[in-house]
């Protein structure tokens, strides 16, 4: 069944809700393994595959900004985060998830005693 109505003067014809919980899956599945914290790339790259299916207005804010009791972070970003066990093999690996680094992380470079 295909869904016809109009928001802000925009057909969503291309809505199939047949297959809607599959395009779901597919979509938070390209998603999931971008790094994303409030502020920084990985929140400019999802906002940009969601408008990619809905109209999005996207306003970026200095940091610095007040907003209220809160003022805007500076960006975090991260390249790369690991632990390795005695035979070096990276046994926590940032690239393998993401979720194994808490966001605005410090860095360190530290060896456990044998």
């Amino acid at each position: 069944m295909n869904l016809s109505m109009s928001r802000a003067g925009q057909s969503t014809d291309w809505l199939n809700t047949a297959n809607i919980g599959d395009e779901i899956y597919q979509f938070a599945s390209e998603i999931y393994p971008i790094c994303r914290s409030i502020t920084g790339n990985g929140v400019r790259t999802t906002l940009d595959r969601i408008s990619r299916h809905i109209d999005l207005q996207i306003h970026e804010v200095p940091t610095g900004t007040q907003a209220f009791d809160w003022t805007v972070p500076q960006e975090w970003s991260i390249r790369d985060a690991f632990i390795k066990n005695s035979a070096g093999e990276r046994v926590v690996d940032f690239h393998r998830c993401n979720l194994h680094v808490v966001s605005y992380s410090a860095p360190v470079s530290f060896r456990l005693p044998s």
